[in-house]
């Protein structure tokens, strides 16, 4: 392989961590992991760019598994900002909620306000990254090489030899 495995790595990761860190955006990866494999694909396309050769299957598998990796670290680094940020907006929004549902059992209303707190929001982002890190790195190793399939270069008919009839 002549090009390098850094940049279309870390261009999937920033697809697969953002888009899985932003919110409402990231229930994407609830229809069939969309931003996982979608990292992988973006990644052996960038791949496939860096190169005038096609790119093998097993090279857009190797970019995607990277990605899959880079990407987990990017939503651990995304999503602690985020989540401490949408914290006390989500915790209004509760609230409101809370006050509007006057039947609702008091050890329910004690887990939901407790639920939104800044370490709970932090905990969570950490048990996320470690399910992000292997399926992230499982799910983006099959775009990487559906990415392979897909943008591969297509060689020239001049270049394949076809052996004489025997």
């Amino acid at each position: 392989m002549k090009a390098s495995l850094t940049q279309p790595a870390l261009l999937g990761g920033l697809v697969v961590g953002v888009l899985s860190a932003l919110p409402l955006i990231y229930i994407g990866n609830l229809c069939c992991c969309l931003w996982l494999v979608s990292g992988g694909v973006v990644a052996a396309y960038a791949l496939q760019q860096n190169q005038t050769t096609p790119i093998a299957a097993g090279d857009g598998a190797l970019v995607g598994l990277l990605a899959g990796v880079v990407g987990a670290f990017v939503y651990l680094i995304v999503s602690i900002p985020i989540n401490l940020l949408m914290a006390p907006i989500e915790q209004r929004v509760l609230q409101r909620l809370l006050e509007t549902m006057n039947n609702m059992p008091p050890e329910l209303r004690e887990y939901a306000s407790r639920s939104t707190s800044p370490g709970m929001r932090v905990g969570s982002a950490i048990v996320n990254f470690i399910f992000l890190l292997f399926l992230g790195a499982a799910f983006s190793t099959i775009g990487g090489v559906l990415g392979a399939l897909i943008f591969a270069r297509k060689t020239p008919p001049g270049i394949i030899d076809i052996p004489p009839p025997a």
